[in-house]
């Protein structure tokens, strides 16, 4: 009989593990917004640093480093002339090779053919031109010189088709009448495509006959023409790379290769193919040269390769640069991303796609009107977030939940149970409801069911809680963002919320922001709110506004917390108009302490927290705690939400005493 063991995997990440943490990247993307960034901006800034999951992700800054380590890899690899080096040192010793053979022999055709070697042109190409009829007397240098024809047509091949080079290496005879037949059959079917004739059983067809000469294995025939079309295009980006007496060199070895090779006219009827096909192709070839710092000669297949790299490598810069209106992870070339760094790689832009699109999927995000927006699942998350990490820091426990010992529909389940009374709404305890109906009815028979009564149904005792009024009144003036407290402000707001949604959700929560004005603000508004560039801080208004909030609800206790980081400079006219003024004016003083002493009358104690140590802040809140018997506190940005959080747990825990 097996036997099994069962133990924690120890052999790399969970492979059941999610591949990412969607609630920890909002958590990622709640503290950019909280301190002014957009959600998109947002979302963009964590896709750079990467998801630092279990399954380590790259980001896109990682992924660009990458790039241009291949970039600078690449571009010292070689230099682009070598070919030409290598021609003219191979048309070099097949002359010297020929000469010595001449040497010797005193005779006058020997003199002649010395005249002719020494006539030869200066130009490489047009050189081997004269020479492909010459009458070799050396076999040495007939070898050479078939080398050299040998390098070029491969060389040139494989320029234009990835890979040729090695086919062309291969002894066989028929190797260059291969080519000959794919590219004939290559430009039959561009032209059937053309007609609107083509069918992929056609490409399939031509794969099964020449495939082995496309190391890249295209699928179908726009992939066929994307790997071509690339091929070209830094084919001409090299010429341009070169200097025009190297270009013109070069550009003569090319068709001197294809017109010795007879392939000429198919390759001029491809390029022309191509180029209807992609009318860009010709900007492309067009967009300037490329500097190489190396010093090793690279072949005109290698060498255009690099190219071929390089082009990949700069769009993929841009794309994952993301710098650009409109930018998306959709910009992304996959194909491109597999052919410089493999499939690990695509794999890592894909996680980055999905956490973009999980985001959203799951209720996090939202596009209006094409902008990112936080939806109000994710605020929340921001909030509760918040609390956690302040209640971390807290160093009392779970202190704050200010219990009333009686029966009532709010709090935590006591442990002991009543007779069920007609109105209660606490939950029902179901074992003791079915034991009272046994107890009354006895014992039911097998297969009977219990029958209840009304005096059957006991109800579970909770713990009741006070209610309380709460108002959070938030600086929100320039300042504020100056003094790099505003994140520190929304977050503890967020958590307060989140607090009284989990904790004490018989509370009553306002929030108000108050610059030139105030405002009442929702929870969803919270994240992406900013400062206000305005002048004035009317605490008078927010007052007003809190004060209405407490009698809305006069049974419940107010709790009435200020963040400012100012002494108020603006009141509230008769006309509702805002009137700032620097220094306070007495009429802003003493407007905001009569709403400073109607909520003493409301017994509402105001607890202020100071985000800035001032001298006149300082003289005002203290004549604030004198007349309303709250509490100040100088707190630092940090450590604010801390403060906040116990300081209302605190003032809980006094108002059922």
């Amino acid at each position: 009989m097996p036997s099994y063991r069962y133990g924690r995997y120890v052999y790399g990440p969970d492979p059941l593990a999610l591949p990412f943490d969607v609630r920890g990247a909002v958590d990622e993307m709640g503290e950019a917004i909280l301190a002014g960034a957009d959600p998109a901006d947002a979302l963009r800034e964590m896709l750079r640093r990467g998801l630092g999951d279990r399954a380590g992700r790259r980001g896109l800054d990682e992924m660009l480093r990458r790039v241009r380590d291949r970039q600078r890899e690449i571009r010292g690899s070689g230099r682009l002339d070598g070919i030409l080096e290598q021609a003219r040192a191979l048309l070099d010793t097949a002359v010297g090779q020929e000469r010595a053979e001449l040497f010797p022999d005193p005779g006058d055709e020997a003199r002649l053919r010395e005249a002719d070697l020494d006539a030869l042109p200066a130009d490489t190409a047009q050189a081997i031109r004269q020479l492909a009829s010459y009458d070799w007397r050396s076999p040495a240098a007939r070898q050479t010189f078939e080398q050299l024809r040998e390098l070029l047509r491969s060389e040139v091949l494989d320029s234009q088709f990835r890979g040729m080079r090695q086919v062309m290496s291969n002894p066989d005879p028929q190797a260059m009448q291969r080519v000959k037949d794919m590219l004939s059959d290559l430009n039959e079917m561009l032209a059937a495509d053309a007609r609107g004739e083509h069918t992929q059983a056609d490409f399939d067809r031509f794969m099964e006959r020449h495939g082995d000469l496309f190391p890249d294995q295209p699928q179908n025939l726009e992939e066929l023409v994307d790997s071509l079309v690339r091929r070209m295009a830094a084919a001409e980006r090299l010429l341009r790379s070169l200097s025009d007496e190297q270009r013109e060199e070069l550009a003569g070895l090319m068709a001197s290769a294809l017109d010795d090779a007879g392939l000429a006219a198919e390759m001029a009827r491809l390029a022309d193919a191509l180029r209807a096909r992609r009318p860009d192709l010709d900007r492309a070839g067009m967009s300037g040269g490329v500097q190489m710092s190396g010093e090793e000669p690279l072949g005109l297949g290698d060498a255009t390769t690099a190219l071929a790299e390089l082009a990949d490598l700069a769009e993929l810069e841009t794309a994952l640069g993301q710098d650009y209106p409109g930018a998306s992870l959709d910009d992304i070339d996959e194909e491109a991303v597999r052919r410089a760094f493999g499939r690990q790689a695509v794999d890592d832009v894909e996680a980055l796609r999905r956490i973009e699109r999980e985001l959203e999927r799951q209720g996090y995000l939202t596009r209006n009107a094409g902008q990112l927006e936080l939806t109000p699942k994710a605020v929340r998350r921001l909030g509760d977030t918040a609390l956690r990490r302040i209640f971390a820091d807290l160093s009392f426990g779970r202190s704050g939940d200010h219990d009333l010992r009686d029966a009532g529909q709010a709090g935590e389940l006591t442990g002991t149970t009543r007779a069920w009374e007609f109105g209660d709404e606490q939950p029902l305890d179901v074992p003791a409801t079915v034991r009272n109906a046994v107890l009354r009815g006895g014992r039911p028979a097998p297969g009977a069911g219990v029958r209840l009564a009304a005096s059957d149904f006991e109800v579970a005792e909770t713990e009741r809680r006070s209610a309380a009024a709460v108002s959070l009144l938030v600086d929100l003036s320039y300042s504020m963002h100056l003094r790099g407290t505003w994140a520190a402000a929304k977050q503890t707001a967020l958590a307060l919320y989140a607090l009284l949604r989990s904790r004490f959700p018989q509370d009553a929560i306002q929030v108000v922001g108050f610059s030139n004005y105030a405002r009442e603000l929702r929870e969803t508004e919270l994240a992406g709110l900013g400062w206000d560039m305005v002048q004035g801080t009317n605490l008078h208004h927010a007052l007003l506004l809190a004060g209405r909030h407490i009698d809305r609800h006069p049974e419940h206790e107010p709790v009435v917390l200020v963040v400012t980081d100012g002494e108020p400079t603006a009141h509230l006219q008769r006309d509702g108009r805002s009137w700032f003024d620097w220094p306070p004016s007495p009429e802003t003083v003493e407007l905001t302490l009569a709403e400073v002493d109607k909520m003493t009358r409301r017994h509402a104690a105001l607890n202020i927290f100071m985000l800035a140590d001032d001298a006149r802040l300082s003289a005002f809140v203290d004549n604030v705690a004198r007349r309303n018997g709250g509490r100040v506190l100088q707190a630092a940005p940090e450590r604010l939400g801390e403060y906040v959080i116990r300081d209302f747990l605190r003032t809980r825990g006094a108002s059922r005493r």
